[in-house]
């Protein structure tokens, strides 16, 4: 459902979240959907939770480090402790989720990225309310099919735009052979 704008309660960017990671566990996992549901739950709460603090819809870049959710060479802790909470083991998780996935969650947008050099996939987006103008309800699509919007009040870029311009903030991996010959 396509609404005038969101007031950025962080509600729909966690569900978003949230969501995404589930499926994973629903899809690829012998995971039930009790245990699925669990794991939901668990991890909005954290989520909310870790974000209270962190949380600026007047400047959603502000804090996007503090809420990007990374899988790599290490499990992001939130993800492993709403896995612990039904059971999984940090390596059933990598087992179950992208084992390289930067996942952002910030105010109006939620955004991920599988592989380092992967393309910047938008899983939720919305428009921040103009000032003084109420919000209808939460705004915007989980698959990022919001349909046309209105003009955005602050011309800003999001974080997923500035780290395209920008660049990556961390190197690519290169890994050179080296052969050893007796």
């Amino acid at each position: 459902m396509h609404t005038l704008c969101a007031r950025g309660t962080m509600k729909p960017e966690i569900n978003a979240a949230v969501g995404f990671l589930s499926r994973f566990l629903r899809v690829k996992g012998h995971v039930n959907d009790r245990q699925v549901q669990t794991f939901s739950q668990s991890l909005q709460d954290i989520l909310a939770e870790q974000y209270k603090h962190h949380w600026f819809p007047d400047r959603p870049c502000k804090g996007s480090g503090y809420r990007c959710i990374r899988i790599n060479h290490k499990m992001d802790p939130l993800v492993g402790q709403a896995g612990q909470r039904i059971g999984l083991t940090i390596q059933q998780l990598y087992l179950l989720l992208p084992s390289e996935l930067t996942l952002w969650v910030d105010p109006f947008e939620v955004s991920y990225r599988i592989g380092e050099d992967g393309s910047i996939c938008v899983l939720y987006e919305s428009q921040p309310c103009p000032p003084g103008m109420p919000a209808m309800a939460a705004a915007g699509s989980p698959s990022g099919n919001s349909g046309p919007m209105g003009p955005m009040v602050d011309s800003h870029i999001s974080c997923k735009e500035e780290l395209m311009v920008l660049g990556r903030t961390s190197p690519s991996k290169a890994y050179n052979m080296m052969t050893v010959s007796s």
